[in-house]
């Protein structure tokens, strides 16, 4: 039999590990369990992440955990910085706030999380405050999300779409040729209609630069690339309309347009620029 002192040792080391178990985190994701809260579940966890993208989920929420965001890879300036959050299609559970010097605002609630929406936010709005909403039966509640920190250098376009339909102006256009995740031209192939975004299903002739694989080789014989982007549905955008240079950023995987102008509009742009030296960046027309 055990001695009383080794038995509470014992039995102190088993309870650590069951309860660090319930929690893993790195620098990008962080994975959790609320059950670490129960018995007292005003306890609020504090979470530190300091990536650029990654991914949160909490198994069983109860009370509530602060997710502080920064990021180690982006230069720019907190003021500079957006967050932008994705829930995945599962997520319920909570209710999430932003939280500033102990104010909290909504930001999105528990039953709006399955829709999937992204949201973006100031990083100096505060931190996220995640707050478990009570439920009898909290086995079936898992709160998930992606998120990515964006540079707010180029304004309204870290937002996964523009603001509105109107066309870029060309420093715009040359700016983003420079800049954004994606640089193409291609044809638009086909258009769907969603319920508040069109994607597109585009060939590309020529690649000049995409961030990540959005665009996928036809073939070793086939010297073309296919991929979707997506962009507001009431742009009206029409497929077998001649040969556009498409711009954009890529948001948790998914391409959205930036400015896509006609080529030959933005030859002549580009061109224009070159001779006046006023080109931000060289691009290869030939």
């Amino acid at each position: 039999m055990l001695a009383p002192v080794l038995a509470s040792l014992l039995h102190l080391l088993l309870l650590w590990r069951l309860s660090g178990a319930q929690y893993s985190s790195d620098q990008c994701c962080w994975k959790g369990s609320g059950l670490t809260h129960e018995g007292h579940t005003r306890d609020v966890e504090q979470v530190y992440l300091r990536c650029a993208q990654g991914s949160l989920e909490w198994l069983y929420p109860t009370g509530a955990i602060i997710v502080n965001l920064r990021s180690n890879t982006l230069s720019a300036a907190s003021h500079q910085l957006m967050v932008c959050i994705k829930p995945f299609s599962d997520s319920s559970g909570t209710n999430i706030y932003l939280d500033r010097n102990g104010t909290l605002r909504l930001l999105l609630q528990d039953q709006d999380q399955a829709q999937g929406k992204v949201h973006c936010f100031n990083i100096q709005e505060g931190a996220l405050f995640i707050e478990a909403v009570p439920h009898t039966d909290i086995s079936r509640r898992i709160t998930s999300f992606q998120y990515e920190l964006i540079s707010n250098r180029q304004g309204a376009g870290v937002l996964p779409v523009r603001a509105s339909c109107e066309p870029c102006s060309d420093a715009e256009i040359l700016l983003a040729v420079c800049t954004n995740d994606f640089v193409a031209r291609g044809r638009i192939r086909a258009v769907h209609q969603d319920e508040d975004h069109s994607r597109l299903t585009v060939e590309i002739s020529r690649l000049h630069r995409q961030k990540t694989q959005v665009f996928v080789s036809g073939g070793v014989r086939v010297r073309s690339w296919v991929g979707h982007i997506k962009m507001p549905s009431q742009c009206g955008a029409k497929s077998g309309d001649g040969d556009f240079l498409f711009t954009g950023t890529v948001r948790f995987g998914e391409a959205w347009m930036g400015c896509a102008p006609r080529y030959k509009d933005f030859l002549r742009i580009y061109h224009e620029a070159e001779h006046r030296y006023t080109n931000p960046c060289h691009v290869d027309t030939d």
